[in-house]
């Protein structure tokens, strides 16, 4: 070694572009001071000549970082690779060429039944768990019986109050934006996915998911005129279950329409409720719309009540059309137009009411806008909210007699 490096050997380690100065013996002045050695051009690159040592360090530094993330990127494309191990093999077939058809459906046949199976298990146990928490002692149990009924004027009073649930959040939600995106699978980037298909679930879905798992652990989807949109996916309760009476025939009762429910509202109710735009308050509406959703799901499947006290006051008039599964002549039987006007004009009238600031008329005589129009409330109520109610009346009176 060179009398700088006996001095210095770190130097000749971290920086071998200084490596030059092994050659050259007269590197230190009498005093003992390092001074850089005046160098022909043509005896060192540029890079050595003219990059000092910290711009050195810092470069390797930055290098051994880019290489760190790149490792960690490796790192966790490979772990996503092996959850995904299956969607993987199904690119690969697909890659291969036409020739492997027969072998990609078998390969996907059997993802979705193994999804199939997992997602059975839990709701499986889900269900034992349930049936193992509905058989404490009646002491444990709360007596829910009067919270439901099947009596015609209790059937009637909760259909009203009902009335106003879905009014109050249609007129919440008119407040927004209609907001498109919230409403696009894969519009925006939440943390959901399909497990049949694979696609992105969009943010309504997401929050609506979401908001049952939470109200599925206080046993509110253990009412029975509640029903979950996702009832695949509910969790366990933490709460003891409530003690219901048989209200409703339990054949004719094990259905929903929430997909016809979620289409309508989206599709159909939605466009005429919220001005067309974007005003970026995506969580907002869809919270917003899950109260709109959950309100209307339960006016719509409390046809069942509302069958089984028809069913109750006159079962004569009713059974020789059921025997004979006669939907159009139920249909008929069901129908009061003079009740149904009625209801359009209560429920115009609520609007018209709850739209506007009570003190709408000492505002100087100025005209008030109310926040949604009440016909178009009644004209949405006499196209899809008693439809819907007189179509689950007819499928629920269809089974009253099956055992």
């Amino acid at each position: 070694l060179c009398r700088l490096c006996k001095l210095d050997p770190v130097l000749a380690v971290v920086a071998p572009s200084y490596r030059y100065m092994h050659t050259h013996s007269s590197q230190l002045t009498p005093g003992g001071v390092r001074r850089r050695p005046a160098l022909v051009a043509s005896q060192q690159p540029a890079r050595d000549r003219e990059e000092p040592l910290h711009r050195l360090l810092r470069r390797r530094t930055l290098l051994w970082r880019r290489r760190r993330t790149m490792n960690q990127e490796h790192a966790t494309a490979t772990r996503t690779r092996a959850v995904s191990s299956d969607a993987t093999q199904s690119t690969s077939a697909v890659a291969r060429g036409s020739s492997n058809d027969v072998d990609l459906a078998r390969l996907s046949e059997s993802v979705a039944l193994r999804l199939r199976r997992e997602r059975e298990e839990r709701e499986s146990n889900v269900r034992d768990e349930a049936l193992a928490s509905s058989d404490m002692d009646d002491a444990n149990l709360v007596d829910g019986s009067t919270l439901v009924s099947t009596d015609l004027a209790s059937v009637r009073d909760n259909l009203i109050r009902q009335e106003e649930s879905i009014i109050f959040s249609l007129i919440e939600r008119a407040q927004v934006a209609r907001n498109s995106a919230i409403y696009e699978c894969g519009g925006l980037p939440v943390p959901g996915f399909d497990e049949d298909t694979g696609r992105r679930h969009s943010l309504l879905e997401y929050v609506l998911r979401q908001t049952e798992q939470l109200y599925g652990r206080v046993r509110r989807y253990t009412a029975p005129d509640e029903h979950a949109f996702f009832p695949e996916s509910l969790p366990p309760l933490v709460l003891p279950p409530l003690r219901y009476p048989d209200s409703l025939h339990r054949p004719a009762s094990t259905f929903d329409i929430n997909d016809v429910v979620y289409d309508m509202y989206v599709h159909h109710l939605l466009p005429e409720v919220a001005a067309e735009g974007d005003d970026a308050n995506y969580g907002s509406a869809a919270l917003l719309d899950v109260a709109c959703l959950q309100a209307l799901s339960k006016r719509v499947h409390y046809g069942m009540f509302v069958a089984e006290a028809k069913f109750t006051a006159a079962p004569q008039k009713y059974t020789p059309l059921i025997v004979e599964k006669d939907a159009n002549g139920l249909m008929e039987l069901l129908t009061d137009t003079a009740v149904e006007a009625q209801v359009l004009k209560r429920v115009e009238r609520k609007a018209a009411a709850y739209g506007v600031p009570p003190d709408a008329d000492g505002n100087g005589g100025a005209a008030v806008s109310p926040k949604i129009d009440p016909k178009e409330v009644g004209r949405l109520y006499e196209a899809w909210v008693m439809p819907l109610t007189k179509e689950v009346q007819v499928k629920y009176l269809l089974h009253r007699l099956e055992e």
